[in-house]
């Protein structure tokens, strides 16, 4: 099939050449137009420099792929893009947007007559080679238009239509809440072993791990591969620990739905901790310790923090 691709950065510009590799015909477009005529002559894709060229290079149903950032850019791209869109086209959301911002999107396109479907996206990096889990949500029509594309990215089984407008943004949001649980797991497993006075080989035991025992998984060879990189004390890398959104969209829907979810949601807290150089509670425990037990306290010149 012929569709575009809006969106040429780590994920999207990956997601071209799979396409591409797989016979379909790609149009490219990014705000970076030296990235655009890159892609462009390395992938055999075809650039254009405007959502409005984009448009007029596509013929009906016209399928327009945005790979850009969730929020204000997604927000304007699709804006953009359906100003010059017929009746029937669609337009796929393969960001990590908000399920409600989806939603929303898909009834407002839907009154001008234009199909929306949001496809959450997990691999990553390694998804050009063993391809992408893809979440699709949106109308069946609009779903079976694009489906070539998605059976493309997607590895065996990979691909599912999990449900209307919103579903399948939903799904990838607690995707990577149940993510954020598993790092922190990992995490703190790993943490007790550095910490032993055993001298273990934190890299071999990441891979005995992948064979045979329950916790075996992607993240361990990972890990695995991390430890070989960087070497089992990870010195030269930070511990600062990002979140994009999802794990407090999980959250907070947890809340709404009353569903306790203290795992994702103390691992998200946690990823706010990694962002603190001196913890501020941390202080008012250790002042407070020192008042009512005289406990000894540490001078934060000397770089301490408050014990346990």
């Amino acid at each position: 099939m012929r569709l575009g691709m809006v969106g040429l950065g780590k994920m999207g510009g990956n997601m071209v050449e799979r396409l591409l590799r797989g016979g379909h015909e790609v149009v490219v477009f990014d705000l970076d137009a030296e990235l655009t005529k890159k892609i462009g002559s390395a992938e055999r894709a075809t650039p254009v420099f405007s959502l409005e060229e984009m448009a007029g290079a596509l013929t009906g149903p016209r399928v327009v792929w945005v790979m850009v950032p969730a929020g204000a850019p997604t927000e304007d791209t699709l804006q953009k893009l359906a100003a010059h869109m017929q009746p029937g086209d669609v337009l796929i959301d393969g960001g990590n947007s908000n399920f409600q911002d989806s939603r929303r999107r898909a009834t407002e396109l839907a009154q001008r007559g234009l199909h929306f479907v949001d496809a959450g996206t997990s691999g990553g990096i390694w998804g050009l080679k063993v391809g992408y889990c893809l979440m699709v949500g949106g109308p069946a029509e609009a779903v079976r238009i694009c489906e070539p594309a998605f059976r493309t990215l997607a590895p065996e089984d990979g691909y599912l239509h999990v449900g209307p407008s919103g579903a399948g943004h939903f799904v990838k949001m607690v995707h990577n809440g149940i993510e954020y649980g598993l790092l922190q797991a990992y995490a703190e497993g790993f943490e007790i072993m550095h910490a032993s006075d055993y001298p273990l080989d934190l890299r071999a035991i990441a891979g005995l791990w992948n064979h045979g025992s329950v916790v075996r998984s992607w993240l361990l060879e990972l890990l695995e591969l991390a430890y070989g990189q960087e070497g089992q004390d990870l010195e030269a890398i930070k511990g600062w620990v990002a979140d994009s959104g999802e794990g407090r969209w999980t959250v907070q829907t947890a809340l709404e739905l009353n569903v306790p979810a203290p795992v994702i949601t103390l691992s998200l807290l946690q990823r706010f901790r990694s962002r603190q150089d001196q913890s501020y509670g941390a202080q008012v425990i250790a002042a407070l310790r020192n008042q009512f037990g005289g406990h000894a306290v540490r001078s934060a010149d000397a770089g301490g923090h408050a014990g346990g």
